[in-house]
Formats: C-alpha cells, sequence, structure tokens
C-alpha cells in the first residue's frame, strides 16, 4: 500500500513539476504580450528623447515630460548639466568623466528610466528621466552576429542555469511527494497493523496516530471500535465460562438424587425379603430425591422464563407496606419453628405500588429460607420499610454469619452458594437470589447486598413508587 500511494503522490506531483514549467513560459510570454500592450501608453514611451531633442538645447520643451511626473537634463562635452528641469537623479552641475562613465553604465539597475540621447552637432547628451514603476530586468537577445564560441558558452551557460533550476524544482517535487505521501501511508500502515493484530485476536490492541486531523476521527473511531469487540468478547467467554459451570452446578445437582434414586430402586428391586418398615424407609429416599431434583428442574425452568423476552409481569395496585405486613406474618411460625428471632418496622402510612404479589412473595420467602438455612437457632431477622427518592426501600437482614467477602460479588449468580460442597442437607439449589434479583428487577427496581462490615448480613430490595 505504501509503495502505491507514494508512486501515485509521485506521479502527481510530477504532473505538477511539467505544469509549473509550462506556467512558468507561458508567464513570460503573458508578461512580454502585456508590456506591448501598455507600453504605448507609458509616460516613458510617449515622451522619448528623440520626441523632444533640438539642435539648440535651449529651444528643448520639457513641460509635457514634468506634467508627468519626469525631468530633463542636458549634459555637455565637459561633463556640465547645463539645463534642468523637473526631477534630477544626477544632483549635481559638474560632473567628471568617471562619474559620468559610472552614471550611464548604472542607468539601467537604478529605480528610474533613463532615455538617453546623444546630439553629435550640438556635442551634448540628452537626458530624459521617469520614475519606473515596475520593471522585469530579465531579457534574452540573440545575434547571430556573434563569435561561435562566445555562442557557445553563452548557450552552456544558460543551459546549465535551467539544467540547476530544473533539478531543483525536480527534486523539491520529488522530496515533497514523499513527505506528502508519508503523511497518509504511516497513519494507514499503523491502522492496518491494528486491524490485522485485531483480526488475529489481539483484541487489546489501540491505534495512537498523535493527530489532528481526519486520521485522529478515524483512529478514534478504530479504538472504539476495538474496545467494543474486546468488551463484546470478554462478555462472550464470560458468558461461555457461566454456561460451562451452570451445566457443571446442574449436572451435579441432578447426578446426587439421581445417582440416589437409581441405588435404591435397584436395592428394592434386588432385595425381596427385605422387611415392610426397611422398604418404606427407601421409599421415602427415593421421594425425597425427587422432590429435591424436581424442584431443581423447576427452579431452572422458572429461571430460564425470566430470561425469555415473553416473560411478564402480572402487574396491580398494591398498598406495599400491608403487603409487607402480612408476608411477615406468615414468617412468624416458620422463624419460631426454627428458633429465630425477629422483628419489623414496617411505616404506617399507604405507599402504592404496581406489584405482582405472587412473584413478589418469592424474593421474600427466599430471603427467608436462606436465613433460617444458614444461620443457628437464636439468630435475629429483621424486615424494615421505608421511603426513599420515590422508592420503596426494604431490607431484610439478620446478625447471623453473614456471607464470605469471596462471595459477595457473586452471590446472586446461579449456582453461588456459601456451602461449596453443595451438600442438599445444609442449602439449597443456588438458584433463590438469582430469581429473586430478577424479579425485582422485572418490578423496575433491584436486589442488593449491603456491605456493612458489621455480623450478619442485608439484602436491600428496591422498589419504585407510583
Amino acid at each position: 500500500m505504501k509503495r502505491k500511494l507514494s508512486n501515485q503522490f509521485l506521479r502527481n506531483f510530477l504532473v505538477i513539476f511539467f505544469l509549473t514549467i509550462l506556467d512558468t513560459v507561458l508567464a513570460f510570454i503573458l508578461l512580454s504580450f502585456s508590456s506591448g500592450l501598455i507600453s504605448g501608453s507609458l509616460a516613458k514611451n510617449r515622451y522619448p528623447a528623440s520626441a523632444i531633442i533640438k539642435e539648440d538645447y535651449k529651444q528643448i520643451d520639457a513641460s509635457a515630460v514634468v506634467q508627468n511626473g519626469g525631468g530633463v537634463q542636458v549634459v555637455d562635452k565637459e561633463y556640465r548639466v547645463v539645463y534642468s528641469s523637473g526631477l534630477d537623479t544626477i544632483g549635481k552641475d559638474k560632473l567628471t568623466a568617471g562619474e559620468f562613465t559610472t552614471f550611464l553604465t548604472e542607468s539601467k539597475s537604478k529605480s528610474y528610466h533613463y532615455d538617453i540621447l546623444y546630439h553629435p552637432k550640438g556635442e551634448f547628451w540628452l537626458i530624459v528621466t521617469f520614475p519606473t514603476s515596475i520593471r522585469l530586468d530579465f531579457s534574452m537577445v540573440y545575434n547571430k552576429e556573434a563569435a561561435a564560441g562566445d555562442f557557445m558558452r553563452a548557450g552552456g551557460a544558460i543551459a546549465f542555469v535551467m539544467f540547476i533550476y530544473l533539478l531543483i524544482l525536480a527534486l523539491s517535487t520529488f522530496i515533497y511527494s514523499r513527505i506528502t505521501a508519508a503523511s497518509i501511508t504511516v497513519p494507514l500502515r499503523k491502522l492496518c497493523d491494528g486491524t490485522r493484530l485485531l483480526r488475529e485476536g489481539d483484541y487489546s490492541v489501540r491505534v495512537d496516530l498523535r493527530l489532528k486531523n481526519e486520521f485522529a476521527e478515524l483512529q478514534n473511531t478504530f479504538n472504539d471500535m476495538a474496545a467494543r469487540i474486546e468488551h463484546e468478547i470478554s462478555m462472550r467467554e464470560k458468558s461461555e465460562e457461566d454456561r460451562r459451570r451452570l451445566i457443571l452446578d446442574i449436572s451435579h445437582d441432578l447426578k446426587n438424587p439421581m445417582s440416589s434414586i437409581q441405588g435404591y430402586a435397584e436395592l428394592l428391586i434386588k432385595k425381596k425379603d427385605m422387611v415392610e418398615q426397611e422398604r418404606e424407609e427407601h421409599l421415602e429416599v427415593i421421594l425425597n430425591n425427587c422432590k429435591r431434583a424436581n424442584r431443581l428442574l423447576t427452579e431452572l425452568f422458572e429461571l430460564s422464563q425470566m430470561d425469555s423476552p415473553e416473560f411478564s409481569l402480572k402487574l396491580a395496585r398494591t398498598d406495599i407496606c400491608e403487603y409487607i405486613r402480612q408476608i411477615c406474618g406468615e414468617l412468624v411460625p416458620q422463624l419460631e419453628r426454627e428458633g429465630f428471632k425477629y422483628e419489623f418496622d414496617i411505616i404506617e402510612e399507604s405507599v402504592s405500588v404496581m406489584m405482582d404479589t405472587d412473584r413478589f412473595s418469592r424474593i421474600i420467602q427466599n430471603l427467608a429460607n436462606n436465613a433460617v438455612r444458614y444461620n443457628p437457632q437464636g439468630t435475629l431477622v429483621s424486615v424494615s420499610l421505608m421511603v426513599e427518592n420515590n422508592q420503596v426501600v426494604i431490607d431484610f437482614g439478620d446478625d447471623g454469619i453473614g456471607i464470605p467477602a469471596h462471595l459477595a460479588d457473586n452471590i446472586f449468580k446461579p449456582f453461588v452458594r456459601v456451602d461449596n460442597s453443595r451438600n442438599s442437607k445444609t442449602g439449597g439449589s443456588g438458584l433463590g437470589l438469582s430469581i429473586a434479583k430478577k424479579i425485582a428487577q422485572a418490578h423496575g427496581g433491584d436486589l442488593t447486598l449491603c456491605l456493612n462490615g458489621n455480623k450478619g448480613s442485608t439484602f436491600r430490595i428496591t422498589v419504585p413508587t407510583t
């Protein structure tokens, strides 16, 4: 890509190079043409020395020259200025031969136009002077009567100058084309390198062009795209890891009850002389494991159902304060049976929210089940309700063993349990908090774990008021 763009720029600038030469030649032609057009109207051409010279210089009429800003001087054979009218650039009444010679030779380099004419009979020089407006001192004269050697040397000098001029112009064109090409190819190469690394799987690649032109916008677009791809890949990998862990956890949690069911069923088939009491015990184990497996599958179905776009709540306007009082009243027998203490702090006013009461009760019940399952007897369970910033805030807490710090960030993920052994006697399916959080979010609120560093744990439920 770099070679192609550089060559393209070089070709473009070579075209400019030849056009520059053509324009230079055309400029000289046009200047010569325009000079011819205006030459007749210039004062220096309307009042040349030949038009006003007289045999007797005293009869010369210089008024027209003076009126047009010029001047007339007459120098005799002894280099005395015997007549002067208007503009005087000599500045002396008497010149030496050397000074007059210098004046004649340097007249073309001054910012005045001198028309000098010698009158042989009167033996004087007539000098007509006009201020020069603009003058280009470039001219080319060719005389075929010149010596061949002089012609060759002059022609060679002109050819050498033209060669150096063209060489410098060509070199400048080449260098400028490369610099211009590099200003585009270098950023493009960096972007291509970044794209290649992105294609090869390096999603952390970023491009830093250190430019403030359109390439900077392209750089920002590329880096934003790379960041989004990196985020998406990271989320995909995390999702895939969660999926694998979910399958592993499901397999593990289903394997135990199914293995137990299979083992006891085979035992009942093989052992024909089993006493009735022993048979009933085995059948009870089979029933309990069937219930456990069915409960797990039911919760899995409910969790997947909540992730479906078709999932919806049956919302109805509800006084949440009265509703939570009823829920807490239903919890009292369970808490007393398990030997737990309890306290409830529900505000007395009426607060309306849009709620699916059947679904929302799952949140409180799941939190209560976890509190009873993981904490020892004598633990205090507290429920409070308040309104803050147009939101109902329900805190469900306990002063029990709390939640380990390493589980705090992942406690709402499926199959995350405090008991890592996944013993059915010490823990549930690990789906309760995930389901509860999704129910709270479906109501426009959330379920979060409050980390206050105190003993026990506190879960906060928020629901917007209506």
